[in-house]
């Protein structure tokens, strides 16, 4: 897998690649800003992009930004932003373009192993989308908070959904038979008015199109 890199920390920035390396992919550039990540992207054409949120030379959001700009030029070209916070604007402009297939959100400090980061970024790369359930949960709360129709069990199914996990997967992370999982899965697509839906891609796409309305 082939990756660009784009964070303006070297000692993160230079982890990260070297993280990667370690796992057998191919990092093909390491930039510090958006202008150089919009450079090495055209430049390399990577299997996937991750960028952080604030960069230079405003060290606002160009990182998302340019990660925006980029999936404007190339739909299929997959991201993952890697932030320490929530950017919402940008963040539900990302996520709720129409087209969510390749696309990831991730917190840093919420981030407890190496490998579980690298496998996130290889569902991204393979067009799956994963997004990390605090991130859902403030884009959500935007709205006049759909989340308070959910019970305890139904919020961590769809915490689980948010990441992209399949039903056996949220069975066994939550101790609970697959029957269980897709009882909560309807109710709580039902309580946030979105039809249910078998394919687990599609249901994590579903809750971001809940944030289209």
């Amino acid at each position: 897998m082939r990756v660009v890199i784009a964070e303006d920390g070297v000692i993160v920035r230079e982890g990260i690649a070297g993280m990667l390396r370690h796992f057998g992919h191919e990092v093909v550039a390491a930039v510090a800003d958006a202008p150089a990540l919009l450079a090495a992207v055209a430049e390399h054409r990577p299997d996937v992009v991750v960028t952080d949120v604030r960069m230079p030379p405003g060290f606002s959001d160009e990182g998302l930004q340019a990660a925006i700009a980029l999936r404007a030029a190339d739909p299929d070209l997959p991201v993952l932003v890697l932030s320490q916070y929530v950017e919402q604007t940008y963040a539900a402009e990302l996520l709720d373009s129409g087209h969510t297939a390749g696309v990831g959100y991730l917190l840093k400090d919420r981030i407890g192993e190496v490998a579980e980061f690298v496998d996130a970024l290889v569902r991204v790369a393979a067009g799956r989308t994963v997004v990390d359930p605090e991130v859902v949960r403030q884009l959500l709360g935007r709205r006049r908070d759909p989340l308070g129709r959910l019970t305890p069990r139904e919020r961590e199914v769809l915490a689980l959904m948010a990441e992209g996990r399949s039903n056996t997967a949220i069975a066994r992370t939550l101790v609970v038979s697959e029957a269980a999982v897709a009882k909560h899965i309807g109710s709580l697509l039902a309580k946030l008015d979105l039809p249910p839906d078998v394919d687990d891609h599609r249901r994590v796409r579903a809750v971001l199109a809940f944030l289209r309305g």
